[in-house]
């Protein structure tokens, strides 16, 4: 019996006798055999990769973005900032690649004197032949305002938390004023005068140039050249309150014919049916109301009331995309809460609420006529 050789084994003893090997070459974890799940697992990972890569691309896009540039200047400013992208890219490929040679290669020979001239030349040549390079292709871009192309002029006010705007050209006898939304021909170019009456805020439209402060006691000026066509969505890009985050405004970018009637409109009184005097109805008890509770002291309507200086220009107020510098959309729900409360819709606003002062019928009443403003 002692000298009986073994038989051969079965499969499954073979089976064992690997996995028991694989075992111990693995230092004592037995292998998993992958499963079916695991196998999905692996031909989702690289799905789950590419969605969030989609979805970072399609944000590029939208009325807010610098990476779709819509006019000269956005354009500008977008190649600037490729070519400031690759050139991050690049710096920190180089990085990348001296620790990985630091680590992986033997001291390098020559002592002291070759760190010294590597040191000098990586951390003090190249960044400052980098910087110069990118500081003439910022200052490239400057316009030149010694003989500005512009005909007409826009304007802009910053104050907390609203946008006051006025239209000039030398055709224009007085400057044509509104608020909270701009409007500008297609091709031609424009240019912004911009100031601030209380704080600093911050002048920018993306898809159209990039931003300018708005200073109190100084006037900053932003060209653009070849707007093209389309609604675009500015914002202040200064922190300037409790409602900076609210404080917004539309561009609206027309063919010039369709600009010139606009800006004929724009420069009208208001709407005949929202001034007269007539017997009582709804119209004229909005009237009284607007008067009677004192907002023209603040609020200018053309043809109505021309004194006040404090808020935006109402003229044509319903004639705008939006309530409250972008706030929401224009509607009577969204007027009434406004006239109702405007501290619960934008923190900071300096206007008073109306809610304690007028019924509810009243604060609708009200809007109503606001409505007719166009």
């Amino acid at each position: 019996m002692a000298g009986r050789r073994p038989g051969p084994r079965s499969k499954k003893a073979e089976i064992e006798i690997a996995r028991g090997q694989e075992t111990r070459r693995a230092g004592g974890r037995p292998r998993r055999e992958p499963i079916d799940g695991d196998r999905k697992l692996d031909r989702l990972a690289p799905i789950a990769l590419i969605l969030p890569a989609a979805g970072l691309v399609a944000s590029c896009d939208g009325p807010q973005s610098a990476l779709v540039p819509r006019a000269r200047q956005a354009v500008e400013v977008a190649a600037l900032f490729e070519w400031m992208a690759w050139g991050a890219v690049a710096i920190w490929a180089a990085v990348m690649l001296a620790a990985i040679l630091a680590v992986l290669r033997p001291a390098m020979r020559g002592g002291s004197r070759r760190a010294d001239r590597l040191i000098i030349f990586g951390g003090v040549v190249f960044p400052t032949v980098v910087l110069a390079v990118l500081l003439a292709a910022g200052l490239r871009l400057l316009p030149d305002w010694g003989d500005s192309p512009a005909r007409l002029r826009v304007e802009v006010g910053g104050e907390q938390f609203w946008w006051r705007v006025a239209y000039a050209r030398d055709d224009l006898a007085v400057p044509v004023r509104t608020a909270n939304e701009i409007h500008l021909p297609a091709g031609e170019p424009v240019e912004f005068v911009l100031s601030a009456r209380d704080v600093i805020h911050s002048f920018w439209i993306p898809s159209l140039a990039g931003k300018m402060d708005m200073i109190p006691g100084r006037v900053n000026r932003l060209l653009v050249e070849d707007p093209q066509p389309g609604v675009y969505r500015g914002v202040c890009a200064e922190f300037c309150g409790t409602g900076h985050a609210l404080m917004a405004f539309t561009v609206v970018v027309h063919p010039p014919e369709s600009f010139e009637a606009w800006l004929a409109a724009e420069a009208r009184p208001a709407a005949p049916e929202a001034l007269r005097e007539g017997p009582p109805d709804a119209a004229a008890e909005g009237r009284r109301l607007f008067l009677d509770h004192g907002c023209g002291a603040c609020h200018p309507v053309r043809g109505l009331v021309e004194a006040g200086d404090v808020g935006p220009d109402l003229t044509h107020f319903a004639a705008r995309a939006t309530l409250g510098a972008g706030l929401a959309p224009i509607s009577r729900e969204t007027v009434a809460d406004w006239l109702r409360d405007p501290q619960a819709l934008k923190p900071g606003a300096r206007m008073p609420g109306y809610g304690a002062l007028m019924s509810e019928a009243e604060l609708e009443t009200l809007a109503d006529w606001l409505l007719e403003l166009r």
